[in-house]
């Protein structure tokens, strides 16, 4: 990424191959902070997925990415699947 030896801890993709979910994992000694979320942030400036989610193990934050609004929204919970891979 921008020349650096990055990598994203998983991607989900649906059935036709396209990215649907983009997760950072952290060690659960790891507190989720505003330096993770600026982490996810940054890969998915290359992935450009809707929908992020970020654990430790622990704690899980999930929250949905408005590329036309430049915005984003936590959410409570991921989306079943099927859901996902039958609508994007």
């Amino acid at each position: 990424m921008h020349g650096m030896a990055k990598r994203t801890d998983i991607v989900v993709f649906n059935p036709s191959g396209e990215k649907i979910l983009l997760i950072e994992c952290k060690a659960p000694s790891v507190n989720i902070d505003q330096k993770v979320f600026d982490q996810v942030a940054r890969y998915n400036m290359v992935h450009k997925v809707a929908l992020l989610a970020v654990s430790n193990g622990l704690k899980h934050y999930y929250c949905r990415v408005d590329f036309k609004n430049r915005d984003y929204k936590f959410i409570e919970e991921l989306p079943d699947y099927f859901d996902l891979a039958l609508t994007k």
